[in-house]
């Protein structure tokens, strides 16, 4: 971090002294004024819901840029990403800084996909779920048990033995999820294999099954490729700061990705493609989409419209861009252009483009409309739309984690919090109560 000459200077009005603080340069992005010395100085904290205004760590993993809408992965932008490089190259730039170069990149495959396989005995914990759980409770708790069976890599102050944890759960995410899927269906478990790439051996561990060799689509491989390197990470979100959270308590690493995982469930974050697509089912028909519109027009009524805006990019999504280009890309391999559903979706998106109350709000088509369109045309069910996202943000929040227990600065997470409930009082006894 490197100090400002600038000092931020907070004053009281009571007459109370006024103090300074330091203010730290970012390589790009906002100025921080560091206040960790703010209570001891003025017996103060300061009051910021939802973190809003707040930098809970430094890092050189990813930034975002809400107002120009950008998104770097150490420095590149994701539209390059997107197109020049594959999901497990995207990992290997998160998890260590740098592009891997051809050697780097063939050894860094290898050994995930030499990790692809669970514990055989993991079948009996999927045994243990109800037929219709929804796919995230089975992940959290599965997740969770990895460090039942994986005991030589949860030293954590071992870089070697972190290094591990991040092959581990990169490798056998894309299992346990597609795990999850069948056991739902109640198909046999259909085991990795390492002829494939990450994108096509997840593809054949959903689709596939024992009566027939699974047909590897390299249209609909690298579209389910693209959907994970742009989720792969996007800051300190809710989850990330989650996973961040429980392992500045020295967590495991299995235990704060589950933590991330139930998180992520949230419809407020990653169960926003979900909510997309049942919209869409809601709606019904282009028919009804004019009287659907008035009612999101409408501030009484209640109505969301899911899928446009976000939080964070106040212009537009880069991720939506890209991810467009891969819906009609899709759909027109699957010839489903003509589908209800997808007519639909087309159809409300020209009129978000175009409608004036929705172009002044800037509530433009974000990842999420688009990633559950695609998702739902490989065949993907709505339920586990979040398993996927979860699958390509485990790299993101591992290597998060990693940055994190590698900072001297590292210390366990406590919020401070403004009280406003009762005052001392004394219990009294039952029958005066």
């Amino acid at each position: 971090m490197n100090t400002s000459d600038n000092k931020a200077t907070l004053s009281f009005s009571d007459g109370s002294p006024s103090v300074e603080f330091p203010i730290y340069k970012g390589t790009v992005g906002p100025d921080v004024i560091d206040i960790r010395k703010l209570y001891a100085g003025t017996g103060k904290f300061t009051y910021d819901p939802g973190f809003m205004s707040t930098a809970a760590c430094n890092s050189s993993i990813t930034y975002i840029d809400g107002d120009k809408g950008e998104l770097l992965y150490r420095g590149y932008p994701i539209e390059q990403l997107a197109v020049n490089a594959d999901f497990l190259e995207s990992c290997y730039l998160l998890l260590n800084g740098e592009l891997p170069n051809k050697v780097e990149k063939a050894e860094f495959v290898e050994t995930v996909t030499k990790h692809t396989m669970v514990h055989e005995q993991m079948q009996f914990f999927f045994r243990g779920f109800r037929r219709d759980a929804h796919p995230m409770s089975v992940l959290v708790g599965t997740v969770g048990a990895l460090a039942s069976f994986y005991h030589d890599s949860l030293d954590i102050n071992d870089a070697k033995h972190r290094e591990v944890s991040a092959i581990r759960l990169i490798a056998k995410m894309p299992t346990l999820v597609a795990m999850a899927y069948k056991y739902s269906i109640g198909q046999p478990f259909v085991y990795p294999r390492n002829d494939l790439s990450y994108s096509a051996n997840f593809m054949r561990m959903m689709f596939g099954n024992p009566c027939e060799e699974y047909k590897v689509n390299d249209v609909l491989v690298r579209a389910l490729d693209r959907i994970l390197i742009l989720h792969a990470d996007h800051e300190q979100n809710a989850s990330t700061s989650t996973v961040r959270l429980a392992g500045s308590s020295g967590a495991n690493p299995f235990a704060c990705i589950a933590a991330g995982i139930a998180c992520l469930w949230g419809p407020a974050h990653g169960g926003a493609n979900e909510a997309a697509l049942n919209m869409l089912k809601e709606i019904g028909t282009v028919e009804n989409i004019p009287a659907f519109i008035a009612q999101v027009k409408d501030k009484n009524s209640g109505v969301k419209l899911m899928g446009f805006g976000h939080r964070v990019y106040k212009n537009f999504d880069p991720r939506a861009k890209l991810m467009r280009e891969t819906c009609y890309e899709v759909l027109e391999e699957l010839g489903l252009q003509d589908d209800p559903l997808f007519k639909l979706a087309m159809e409300l998106e020209k009129i978000a483009l175009n409608d004036e109350y929705f172009v002044s709000r800037k509530l433009y088509p974000n990842v999420d409309f688009y990633s559950g369109i695609v998702q739902s045309a490989l065949g993907i069910p709505v339920s586990l739309f979040t398993g996927i996202f979860a699958m390509a943000r485990t790299i993101g929040w591992i290597a998060q984690w990693n940055e994190m227990i590698a900072d001297p600065e590292q210390k366990i997470g406590r919020p401070r919090q403004l009280f406003v409930g009762s005052t001392t009082r004394d219990v009294k006894p039952l029958d005066q109560r």
